[in-house]
């Protein structure tokens, strides 16, 4: 199967490079360099860019020419957001101007005071998201595959000087489990990305730009058995200088109310959805999303 296989693109040489321009000379200088990284891949990353281009051609009916001119948006968008990820770890300030659309329903998660699941995908920019949420006085932890290569985690632990997430990472012996009841237990936010399974887990299968695609069920299964406030989030990149941000209404769900799994499963997709056509350039799941898991 084409699918995601739980670790990122990228070596420690290139991360040193950038990490090296960002360091003396700002975002600007590893911006420009970025040009010619991301067209690198445009011509020559075939597995990833056919991924794409059957998104935007088949799923979002973009003529050829534009699908191809969004193609290497792309790949600079997901460069910009690393270099960015980089900048804010080594406390570098990116100067840039946020906007936020529901900021008051993380505020009213916070003084409700029992934490609150923040479930997004792998969609715009967690790590510019994670900056502004640090003024919301709690913490924000985010559940993740610990699947990049020690090189690289060495060499971004080396630069971090600012962490703005505490990460939880997803263990065999599912203690991540135990880690979000307690960190939702002390009114912490947990930050959960529901588009992205590994061979073997549970998946649910819901409508997504026109056809059903697979979605891990664990996201959606602790939204029903927790309790807690639930909401969809969002960050995006608009230009060089500048994030959107998007929080949806809270939601609450219960086996009383109704509410399913696949119910959840099927509101997250809808919302990533209408995300997704209004950034389509920010997608960066490199894979054949549609494609059925097989074992």
């Amino acid at each position: 199967m084409s699918q995601w296989e739980g670790k990122s693109k990228g070596t420690p040489l290139g991360y040193r490079i950038f990490i090296f321009l960002i360091r003396f000379g700002g975002v600007q200088p590893a911006y420009f360099l970025l040009r010619f990284v991301a067209f690198y891949y445009f011509l020559f990353s075939w597995q990833s860019s056919r991924a794409i281009l059957d998104l935007y051609r088949r799923r979002l009916d973009h003529s050829r020419l534009s699908a191809i001119l969004l193609l290497y948006r792309n790949y600079y968008r997901l460069g910009q957001t690393l270099i960015d990820k980089v900048a804010l770890l080594a406390g570098i300030s990116l100067n840039s101007d946020f906007q936020f659309d529901g900021e008051q329903h993380l505020r009213q998660m916070v003084t409700e005071g029992r934490g609150g699941i923040l479930m997004s995908g792998h969609l715009g920019s967690w790590e510019a998201a994670g900056h502004l949420l640090k003024r919301l006085d709690t913490r924000v932890n985010i559940v993740m595959y610990d699947g990049e290569a020690e090189a690289i985690k060495e060499t971004l632990q080396d630069v971090n000087q600012s962490r703005s997430f505490h990460p939880i990472y997803v263990r065999e012996d599912l203690s991540h489990i135990y880690a979000i009841s307690s960190a939702l237990g002390r009114n912490e936010f947990v930050c959960i990305h529901a588009d992205r399974f590994r061979p073997g887990n549970k998946t649910i299968d819901v409508p997504f730009l026109g056809e059903p695609a697979s979605f891990p069920e664990g996201p959606f299964l602790l939204a029903l058995k927790l309790n807690v406030p639930v909401t969809w989030v969002y960050a995006f990149k608009e230009g060089s200088r500048s994030y959107h941000l998007y929080s949806s209404p809270i939601l609450c769900f219960s086996s009383a109310n109704g509410d399913s799994v696949a119910s959840i499963a099927r509101s997250y997709a809808a919302d990533l959805e209408e995300k997704t056509r209004l950034y389509p350039e920010q997608w960066f799941n490199y894979y054949d999303f549609w494609k059925k898991q097989t074992t």
